[in-house]
């Protein structure tokens, strides 16, 4: 398979954006792990192949165990996330489906029981940053299995 165009060299403008808005959600103070989990959760339900090789590698790289990756598309089901990361991966549900009703209210209360405003806006930006990637990726075709772990990964794509 190879990609269908080069999204780097046809929009570097819109790359550099992109890099700059990742670069603040890893900075928002959120913990890596729970990023992870977002990123990753986020990537499954776009189905976007490479973001899900992408972010299980980053999430392997930096401790996350196997046992809560394979889990995590029925992280419902499961006693392996806690309240906080149980809230995120709603959140991550909700506001990357939009099309199934938009976030609820019930959704985003409990969100709010573990978010502070700061932490909730910095996690909005994050799903939607994640969505974002996830499109570019789709779009180009980029080809699952390529992603290497970087010492300091700064993509969220």
């Amino acid at each position: 398979m190879q990609p269908r165009f080069d999204f780097a060299k046809g929009a570097p403008g819109g790359v550099h954006a992109m890099l700059a808005l990742t670069r603040s959600v890893h900075e928002s103070g959120l913990a890596r792990p729970l990023l992870d989990l977002v990123f990753m959760r986020a990537s499954q339900i776009n189905g976007c192949a490479y973001c899900v090789d992408m972010h299980s590698k980053d999430a392997r790289a930096a401790g996350e165990t196997e046992q809560r990756l394979y889990a995590l598309d029925a992280w419902r089901e499961t006693s392996f996330f806690s309240e906080r990361e149980r809230a995120a991966l709603a959140r991550t549900e909700a506001l990357t489906n939009v099309q199934d009703g938009h976030a609820s209210d019930e959704e985003y209360e409990a969100a709010r029981k573990h978010f502070d405003e700061k932490e909730l806006s910095n996690l909005a930006l994050g799903i939607a940053t994640i969505n974002a990637w996830n499109r570019i990726a789709i779009a180009t075709q980029a080809v699952a299995g390529s992603y290497q772990v970087q010492k300091a990964s700064g993509s969220a794509g």
